[in-house]
């Protein structure tokens, strides 16, 4: 009798590949990525196992258009025989995502991990034994863990190994390429195409650019005498720390055999200057910049290499990724193949996070908990890096007692007083108009804001000439256009008054005379600071960063920032201070509490249920409020909605869009559908119709908005 060919795929041109040459070949896959983390074992074991379930003929009839069959449960049945739970929960998540652990004796009817392990015993799987006579299973002892925060984290990490690999390996056959589609120059190369754009900074020429020559220089021998581990990097606003802190990971990169740099920024807003500068100086073809917009899951069933919107998540196999802390740590404790698929990539990378000063209190210590991991047992350098390092160490210590932070730029080699570029003035309470009369006076001044709809009435009072606004109402492609005309207005001394919202504080680089922040946390006043006599042209008493109280109330985002930073600007009298920052940050944190540290009590969940993978998913989001995506069709914005209303999909597409999308908040989006100023698109994607309800002087109209303004 004739042996039976099991098939996994059948490709459109009519190409077919067994079971078993795609078991072994994203085990193959999947063992080289977990080998990174050494867990070569266990991700061969995950990656034989994945699609068991395949040998049934009911999946064989699936295959020629029968119905939907579970076909991941086998695989985890068998892994779990072998006393394999952490590869058997990636196994039986690779579609679906990863479920809760549920209990042992959890009905078959429960989506729970052992709900479903139930199915076998209860008779509920389709017969799948063909396997034994084609795939061998590794022996091996199954990884153990005292920890089940530690078990978690692993779990995950060799889940992302295997979506990797499975996806990367039905691709292959699927689209006729190789398995792998790693890109780029390598770390070698990138460093010297660096050394090379640093080496025009030289012969500095003021005493600001010799002390960023000297920083850089630092950055340089840290990275070279430094092992991996954690780090911060704390550099004065305007001391050149975007390059320098890539100069360190480059070199570090380099000289200890890591394969990556991963850049984390806090805001969307202000991610495409920190992309492009990089790009500038590594080239375009070596730069991931990837934001947390659109996302596509592959649904049961729906194989990675058919699925045309699946085509556009990353895996992050890149030389250097500039993405948000929202992509990042959401990845981090995420369930869905589309946010996990990248994670394996992070071990035995450099990863920076910019403004660590804004890592969000409410989450702050999940999230030192998963970088505290990447540098415990997964080979990554973190780079805690600011201009107002928060005061963590404590928190650090509990997680990563053995690897306590060392300083790449010590304070002490520091010129502070060439950094000192601007005087503080506190001007207490103003109304709109009182501040719009001030703001009038100077030819060229930036106020600061609190919200979108703050920036709107503060704008709306200036002179005409040369006013201009900057929020997130406004499309990606929008701001930066407003912004080069910014620029080009301060270079040739013409009039230039601009409100914007905190959007601009943080990696924008743009140079007033004068600066007005309303009232925030004393790290956002300071980055504000940074925005005004960035080069050091002008003298420090001319250089006024003005504080002010606005009629409006305090943003609830915002309470115990201001409140710490008044009591911060109470007690020194200079807040730029090393002391007045420290003594800020622990305010900040003792206002809060240890428990508001943990909101969601993630890490508790995380200690008392047995791996609920689902739940903490549900429960992580450091942006509360859901928003949705509008996007607008003007300029060129036109031309690529029409694309995606034809059908068209595609990550550059995709990406393109995403520079002319706005975020709004449920309630104004639902007010825009029910006026029908909205066209809704399939797949979800909404347009704007009423384009009466963009300016273009201060972007999407909050007419229908409810007013909460907490975006920037």
């Amino acid at each position: 009798m004739e042996k039976k060919t099991y098939l996994a795929h059948i490709a459109k041109d009519g190409r077919e590949q067994t079971v078993c040459d795609h078991l072994f070949g994203t085990a193959k896959l999947c063992s080289r990525f977990a080998a990174v983390f050494h867990a070569e074992a266990q991700g061969k074991l995950a990656g034989l196992t994945h699609d068991l379930g395949k040998y049934s003929e009911a999946f064989q009839q699936r295959l020629l258009g029968g119905p939907r069959v579970d076909h991941s449960t086998a695989g985890a049945v068998e892994c779990a025989k072998i006393g394999h739970w952490y590869e058997a929960f990636a196994v039986i998540g690779h579609h679906t995502g990863l479920p809760d652990g549920g209990e042992m004796d959890d009905h078959f009817s429960q989506p729970s991990f052992f709900g479903r392990i139930n199915r076998d015993a209860a008779g509920m799987l389709e017969p799948y034994d063909r396997w034994k006579g084609e795939v061998s299973l590794p022996q091996s002892p199954p990884p153990a863990f005292s920890d089940p925060l530690e078990a978690m984290f692993f779990t995950r990490m060799l889940y992302s190994c295997l979506v990797d690999a499975d996806y990367l390996d039905t691709e292959a056959f699927m689209e006729g390429t190789e398995k792998c589609r790693s890109a780029g120059a390598s770390i070698e190369e990138l460093e010297q195409r660096l050394l090379h754009y640093v080496s025009g900074w030289r012969p500095a020429k003021t005493n600001l650019n010799r002390q960023r020559c000297a920083l850089l220089e630092q950055c340089l021998s840290q990275g070279e005498e430094q092992p991996p581990g954690l780090f911060t990097l704390t550099i004065p606003t305007g001391g050149g720390k975007t390059t320098a802190s890539l100069a360190f990971a480059l070199r570090h990169a380099r000289a200890h055999g890591l394969r990556r740099i991963i850049y984390v920024i806090p805001y969307t807003s202000i991610i495409e200057q920190t992309a492009k500068t990089f790009r500038q100086i590594l080239g375009e073809e070596n730069v991931l910049e990837h934001h947390s917009g659109v996302l596509y899951d592959l649904e049961e069933e729906a194989e990675p290499g058919s699925a045309a919107l699946a085509l556009a998540m990353e895996n992050w196999d890149m030389p250097v990724v500039v993405t948000t802390a929202v992509q990042f740590f959401e990845s981090l404790f995420a369930n869905r193949s589309s946010q996990c698929r990248k994670l394996h990539n992070l071990a035995e990378s450099v990863t920076i996070f910019d403004e660590a000063q804004m890592l969000p209190v409410p989450y702050l210590r999940p999230c030192v908990f998963a970088i505290s991991q990447l540098v415990k047992h997964y080979g990554t350098s973190a780079v805690l890096c600011t201009a107002t390092q928060p005061a963590l160490e404590e928190l650090f210590h509990e997680f990563l007692p053995e690897k306590p932070a060392a300083e790449i730029c010590e304070m002490k080699n520091v010129r502070q007083d060439v950094f000192q570029r601007v005087s503080f003035y506190r001007a207490g309470k103003l109304s709109w108009q009182e501040l719009a009369e001030q703001l009038n006076s100077h030819e060229q001044v930036l106020c600061i804001v609190n919200s979108r709809k703050s920036a709107q009435t503060a704008y709306e009072l200036l002179d005409p000439e040369g006013a201009f606004h900057l929020s997130t109402l406004m499309y990606p492609a929008h701001r930066r256009r407003i912004l080069e005309e910014i620029r080009s207005r301060l270079k040739e001394k013409l009039p230039c008054r601009v409100v914007s919202t905190s959007l601009i504080e943080a990696g924008v680089d743009v140079d007033f005379p004068a600066v007005f922040r309303e009232e925030a946390g004393l790290d956002s006043i300071l980055q504000a600071a940074g925005r005004c006599n960035r080069e050091g042209t002008r003298k420090a008493s001319e250089s006024v960063v003005t504080i002010f109280h606005s009629p409006d109330p305090c943003p609830p985002l915002f309470d115990i920032p201001v409140e710490a930073g008044r009591l911060t600007l109470d007690r020194f009298s200079a807040p730029d201070d090393p002391e007045s920052i420290r003594f800020y940050f622990q305010e900040m944190l003792q206002l809060k509490g240890k428990r508001a540290q943990d909101q969601k009590g993630i890490l508790s969940l995380m200690r008392e249920q047995r791996l609920p993978f689902k739940t903490v998913a549900e429960q992580f989001h450091l942006i509360d409020t859901d928003t949705k995506t509008v996007y607008i069709p003007m300029g060129e914005g036109s031309q690529l909605i029409e694309r995606l209303r034809i059908g068209e999909r595609g990550k550059d597409l995709l990406r393109s869009l995403g520079q002319h999308a706005v975020s709004i908040y449920p309630e104004h989006f639902q007010s825009l559908l029910k006026a029908g100023d909205l066209e809704l698109l399939d797949g979800g994607a909404a347009v704007l119709t009423n384009l009466a309800l963009y300016s273009t002087d201060t972007g999407l109209s909050l007419r229908s908005d409810p007013g909460k303004g907490l975006f920037i």
